[in-house]
């Protein structure tokens, strides 16, 4: 698995758990996107541009997966996620020689949870998302876990 050294584009997301579908989203110019996942959660992947790229809708994809797995990987472990809790994906194209790549950073807001029980849980939760499986050893994806 390559790293990129030379980033083209960029498609940045940031999903929440919204518990209320009537709060507002996003500011003028964005697109807002309310995404589902199975067991029947609100997703908010908000702030994409009018025109969002393949790596927004890749990356807003993942994160509804994702945000989902890690709600699941927190109840196996019987830890209960903070209702402020968020994931942001950002998915890079780019190229390191004359190779073309995709690379990914997750940033996993779960303020209060104890450091090393978030970073267990965000790991499980890669573990669990079809998306982070599907390309896993493929593309190279860091993890930065924040609990503050």
């Amino acid at each position: 698995m390559a790293k990129i050294e030379k980033v083209i584009f960029s498609g940045k997301t940031h999903t929440t758990v919204n518990p209320d579908p009537s709060a507002q989203r996003g500011d003028h110019g964005v697109v807002d996107i309310k995404l589902s996942a199975p067991g029947g959660e609100n997703h908010e992947f908000i702030a994409a541009e009018p025109h969002p790229t393949a790596e927004q809708l890749f990356a807003g994809a993942w994160s509804a997966c994702y945000i989902s797995a890690l709600g699941i990987a927190a109840s196996l472990k019987k830890v209960t996620l903070p209702p402020d809790s968020s994931v942001d994906i950002q998915v890079d194209v780019g190229q390191t020689g004359p190779g073309w790549f995709l690379g990914a950073q997750f940033t996993v807001r779960v303020p209060g949870l104890a450091q090393d029980v978030a970073e267990a849980i965000a790991r499980s939760a890669h573990q669990i998302c079809p998306y982070s499986k599907a390309v896993h050893g493929n593309i190279d994806v860091a993890l930065n876990v924040v609990t503050a």
